[in-house]
């Protein structure tokens, strides 16, 4: 539409713009100019968390206390039910309230001509058919078409590319873009989610990775639940053979679905994921989604943006050619010398950075006129003077520059080919001429720029690679400049056009995987790769500044905003970069692994002692015809270890070199082995109990008896998992060291004095019972534990 047009539409006078009664009508019509967040309801939030596997088991346990009159027992589950929420909750919470503090960093305002006043009012405010006025350095907030003035700008936030746009007089300017030259009125066209700018943001809001935790905590529910529920009919069975009550297996029932739960799991998560984003942002790396650094140890994909992330986002100059009798620093100098400072220019800025650093260009020169860059005869020029020399110099496009200098057809033919050959390599390019103040300009040569690599990039690709990490560069500009910038960086010159990509709508993930990256993409393109690879299995990263990167930043497991990213990709990234460069992008990553491990090092022990316990418990319910603990006293033991072993999350363990792959069902086998040797080390003990220390005639002290050995079978194991090899070839953490002696003197405590409904009994049962375990867990379960885990890496290193 041209202006006329639009001064119809809207019924705007261009000379006095909207008045306030006509402002309060669109705003009701249109609405804000901001694309508004569904935020869920903090109520709402929390009671989600009582919907879940976990939560419906200990749902079912209180439900089932209550049935058979063990409120304690119902009370007490309440009570993990609800720790459990609260901590998830709040942990979430806090990440949110960080999202929300990057959003409202950036505020912007806009002058606009409303009752013939210019004001300065809110960007949010604005509307369509307001008149707007931009200048240098603007951010563009709407959908603008051009009534009088024109500007070059910088739309690399929205399309990705990286050379700068000029726009005149009835063309569109899109909201997003940055304006890098000149000034212009224009009138709003479209305003929030209607823009270019907008749409991007609702396709961020569509946008939604999965959660990779909360599948691995129902993959272990679900294995415990298996295990329980086997023992359980073995139970049911020979009790029905038995003759006995069936309803006298509730109780069984409750004590092994206490012990299977892993109630701290989700606890352990959260914490974990918790102190290893309080370690991130130490190192310059801030987690915007809490389960952000467990993604990213898994990642095995990273799609990366190039401007603004590989690149500087700034041109400079790549190469000289310089005419007979010039000098390649002449070449640089003349250019130099027909740009100007004061604008700001990013190709003047580029010829004049580059002379400095050459330090070809001094002050004896001395600019007496200058001409900026205008679209109808495209060239800067200046006069200058040198002492008494005076002559005039300038730069611009190479068809320009050759007419000006009348260049002969086969010298015309000659430096074009170099011209094209540039532009192949993916170089913009200019001419330079310099001439007396009367004489014919003469040609200097040829200058190729470009958007350069950061200096940590190739460090970084490299360290990637070592890591297991595949790169996949994704970038909206041109072929020729994908593939050269990607080979610089050692990504590899693999780089295919979006176009090649879809197949009857669909993105060729075969394609994708074979090829280094992708040039020429959409902010939709970008989505839709990192769907295609999630959808093939690959757990993906994505780098990136812009608006464009946006949606790929959200639908990406682990999104990654580089510290001069727009607010938008910051919003929409789980992880933001807060100091220059990539190379803190190899922090999560790093401390993404090492919470990895573990994470693990909880589930295996829990697997172990899920199996000691139910096969200790079952077993001899079977043999002896009666429960050797007690409902309470399985709740406390939970108490005491399940929640002590969160300190796991702050052990010393070191990161694996290659991306970090959940296999619970290998888990599952080396805890089941271990698990069952804990159990028949049980059984011994329970045999010692009963011959020695004539605990078949008094049920309460065998239950208290029984209770000790499964808590230092528990608390010991932890020593014996956290480590693959041998359990002193690492030193645990401090504060998971001090938590376990502190959990042990007081299972002592309350087992020494009666505390808690616990019989005591005497100390030296209490040292007999822990000298056989330490003995049992230090020498045989580590053995068979180092050996299992050399079974499995060497299975794994078969299988790759």
């Amino acid at each position: 539409m041209n202006a006329q047009d639009n001064t119809k539409k809207f019924d705007t006078d261009p000379a006095k713009g909207l008045n306030q009664s006509e402002v309060d009508n669109k705003l009701k019509e249109y609405g804000f100019n901001e694309v508004p967040d569904k935020k869920t309801n903090p109520v709402v939030k929390f009671l989600k968390k009582f919907w879940g596997i976990t939560a419906w088991m200990l749902e079912l346990i209180i439900i089932l206390s209550w049935f058979l009159h063990k409120h304690s027992d119902a009370y007490i589950v309440l009570g993990l039910l609800l720790f459990n929420a609260i901590i998830g909750f709040v942990q979430e919470y806090n990440a949110a309230n960080a999202v929300e503090a990057l959003k409202k960093k950036l505020q912007i305002n806009v002058k606009v001509l409303r009752d013939t006043v210019w004001k300065t009012v809110p960007a949010r405010e604005l509307v369509p058919g307001d008149i707007i006025r931009i200048r240098i350095g603007d951010f563009v907030p709407a959908d603008v078409n051009i009534i009088q003035g024109e500007v070059s700008l910088d739309q690399s936030a929205i399309t990705g590319e990286s050379l700068e746009v000029q726009k005149k007089e009835k063309e569109i300017i899109y909201s997003g873009s940055i304006v890098t030259k000149g000034e212009a009125t224009g009138m709003a066209m479209l305003t929030g989610a209607h823009t270019n700018y907008g749409k991007t943001i609702e396709l961020v809001k569509i946008a939604k990775p999965k959660s990779h935790i909360e599948e691995i905590i129902s993959k272990v529910v679900k294995l415990l639940l298996i295990i329980v529920g086997a023992l359980l009919l073995i139970a049911l069975i020979v009790s029905f053979f038995k003759g006995i009550n069936l309803l006298d297996i509730l109780p069984l029932m409750l004590v092994l679905l206490l012990g299977a739960i892993p109630v701290a799991l989700t606890a352990m998560f959260t914490v974990c994921m918790a102190l290893g984003s309080k370690e991130l942002v130490k190192q310059g790396v801030l987690v915007t989604r809490l389960n952000a650094p467990d993604d990213a140890a898994s990642m095995d994909i990273l799609c990366v943006d190039k401007t603004g992330t590989l690149t500087v986002n700034k041109l400079s100059v790549a190469k000289l050619m310089a005419a007979k009798g010039f000098t390649e620093d002449d070449v640089l100098l003349y250019g130099a010398l027909a740009s100007q400072e004061a604008n700001h220019d990013s190709i003047d800025m580029a010829f004049i950075n580059s002379a400095k650093q050459k330090k070809v260009l001094n002050n004896s020169f001395v600019q007496k006129t200058f001409i900026p860059f205008d679209p109808q005869n495209r060239k800067t020029e200046a006069k200058i003077k040198k002492g008494n020399e005076e002559f005039s110099v300038m730069k611009g496009s190479f068809n320009v520059i050759t007419k000006v200098c009348a260049l002969d057809k086969k010298l015309t033919d000659d430096w074009e080919a170099s011209v094209n050959d540039f532009g192949k390599a993916g170089y913009r390019t200019l001419a330079v001429a310099k001439g007396g103040v009367k004489d014919k300009p003469q040609f200097v040569g040829l200058v190729a720029l470009h958007d350069p690599p950061r200096d940590d990039s190739k460090r970084l690709v490299n360290e990637l690679k070592k890591l297991g990490v595949s790169i996949k560069m994704l970038t909206g500009d041109a072929l020729p400049i994908a593939k050269e910038i990607a080979k610089a960086v050692d990504i590899g010159d693999a780089i295919i056009k979006a176009s090649e990509l879809e197949k009857a709508d669909i993105v060729d993930v075969k394609l994708l995987e074979k090829n280094d990256g992708v040039a020429e993409v959409y902010p939709k393109d970008k989505y839709d790769i990192v769907k295609a690879f999630q959808a093939k299995g690959h757990i993906v990263g994505m780098t990136g500044d812009g608006v464009n990167d946006a949606p790929a930043l959200k639908q990406a497991e682990v999104g990654i905003a580089v510290s001069n990213a727009t607010d938008v990709a910051k919003g929409a990234a789980s992880i933001v970069l807060t100091k220059e460069g990539l190379a803190n992008i190899l922090s999560p990553i790093k401390i993404g692994r090492m919470m990895f491990e573990r994470i693990n090092t909880w589930i295996l022990n829990k697997i172990a002692r899920t199996i000691a316990k139910t096969c200790f418990v079952v077993v001899a319910f079977l043999v002896l015809g009666k429960f050797i603990i007690t409902a309470s006293a399985m709740l406390i033991m939970i108490f005491m270890t399940d929640f002590v072993k969160i300190s796991l999350s702050t052990d010393n363990v070191k990161w694996s070199e290659k991306p970090a792959k959940w296999n619970i069902t290998n888990l599952a086998k080396i805890g089941i082995v271990i698990g069952l040797i804990m159990a028949l080390e049980a059984f011994g003990l329970l045999y010692i109990g009963l011959k020695y220390f004539n605990l078949n005639a008094d049920n309460r002290a065998l239950s208290t008896f029984c209770f000790e050995i499964l808590l230092f079978l528990a608390l010991l194991s932890i020593f014996v998992v956290r480590e693959k090899n041998h359990f002193w070839h690492s030193v645990p953490s401090k504060t998971l060291l001090f938590l376990i002696v502190c959990d042990m003197i007081l299972g002592i405590f309350f087992t020494t004095f009666g505390l808690l409904g616990f019989k005591a009994i005497p100390f030296i049962q209490t040292i007999v019972v822990f000298v056989y375990t330490g003995a049992f867990s230090f020498i045989i379960n580590d053995l068979i534990k180092v050996s299992l885990f050399k079974k499995w890496t060497v299975e794994m290193a078969e299988k790759l």
